[in-house]
């Protein structure tokens, strides 16, 4: 992802109060120095070996989730950029699902029959470390306000779905998003909108009247698709946001990632399904990393993957449990790992 920073190592004053301000002042406020979070959630820098050449973004919304003095929070683990990065793992790859081969037009990636993903947005509020899209060249994809994508969509009558992907698509701005739904509802062969999304997570304020509006006016069946790994993501404005999603009519579905050290724990699964429902989002998937360089210290090994799952099936009722899915390049969808 692109990094939108401020000078490395400059400090900034945290506030705790971030969910008042206007979503891109907090996207400004955004602490972009891993130093400087350390020191936030009080712990020690020296025991902790992390690479300060690396990008870090964190929304002050976010950060005020994450457990003082505990280096292993679930929260903070997701995005602290750490020196094992630069270790090269074989069988890990930078562009590990083929998406290269899968592109259609400068920023319209079409892998499965019937749907296409628009990169919508090239940069994200937060830096998560384990982003498949790490290494993604978004500069080779001219993206803009134009998106040159939408031509190979609006010209193939067998795309019924598109897939608002990034980045984040919701980095957007509401006078830049409205525009790009306005035209999406002209496109006749569409019959569904899919945003996939972390931002009101990180920053619950980007769900504005304006976003609402957009989201209300479509004529297309439209799924927002959320980015919740841990259920301590489940705070602060977030339950505020995710009411005025399901105000305008979309469905609220989340998709996790499977993390080594994050979630890969029977209680902290379950712990997120029932949090989720209780917030009227299902879950959707669980996905197995991808095989991205620089990740391998999150890889989950499929058997204990399989024990999670079972542990959640014989605790959960089964519309609270997600699928287990990888994706693999060239596939004709994603390979479905365990239903229970």
């Amino acid at each position: 992802m692109i990094p939108l920073s401020r000078e490395p190592g400059q400090s900034i004053p945290v506030d705790t109060h971030a969910p008042d301000k206007d979503w891109m002042r907090q996207l400004a406020d955004a602490i972009t120095s891993t130093a400087v979070l350390l020191d936030h959630l009080q712990l020690d820098q020296t025991g902790i070996d992390y690479d300060p050449a690396f990008p870090l973004r964190v929304p002050q919304a976010f950060a005020a989730r994450m457990r003082p003095g505990d280096p292993n929070d679930p929260l903070l683990r997701q995005v602290l950029p750490l020196l094992t990065e630069r270790i090269a793992t074989a069988g890990y790859s930078e562009d590990p699902l083929a998406e290269a081969s899968a592109t259609r037009a400068p920023g319209l990636i079409h892998k499965y029959a019937h749907r296409a993903l628009l990169i919508a947005a090239p940069a994200c509020a937060v830096h998560c470390r384990y982003c498949f899209r790490r290494h993604f060249p978004y500069d080779a994809h001219a993206l803009g306000t134009t998106f040159p994508g939408l031509a190979a969509l609006e010209n193939d009558p067998t795309i019924t779905e598109v897939i608002l992907s990034g980045g984040d698509p919701l980095m957007l701005k509401d006078a830049t998003f409205t525009r790009l739904i306005e035209r999406l509802d002209g496109v006749t062969h569409l019959r569904r909108l899919r945003i996939h999304t972390r931002l009101p997570v990180v920053i619950p304020a980007r769900v504005t009247p304006a976003l609402q509006a957009a989201l209300a006016s479509t004529r297309l069946a439209t799924c927002v698709v959320l980015h919740i790994n841990h259920k301590n993501e489940i705070g602060g404005d977030l339950p505020r946001a995710l009411a005025d999603l399901r105000a305008t009519g979309a469905m609220l579905l989340n998709q996790s990632v499977l993390l080594a050290g994050v979630n890969d724990d029977l209680d902290a699964l379950a712990d997120l399904c029932e949090a989720l429902f209780e917030q009227h989002v299902l879950p959707y998937y669980l996905h197995m990393p991808d095989r991205v360089q620089g990740t391998a210290h999150f890889d989950v090994p499929l058997a204990r993957a399989l024990r999670l799952m079972d542990g959640l099936a014989r605790r959960l009722p089964g519309y609270l449990v997600p699928r287990l899915a990888r994706e693999e390049p060239g596939a004709a969808y994603k390979t479905v790992l365990s239903t229970t």
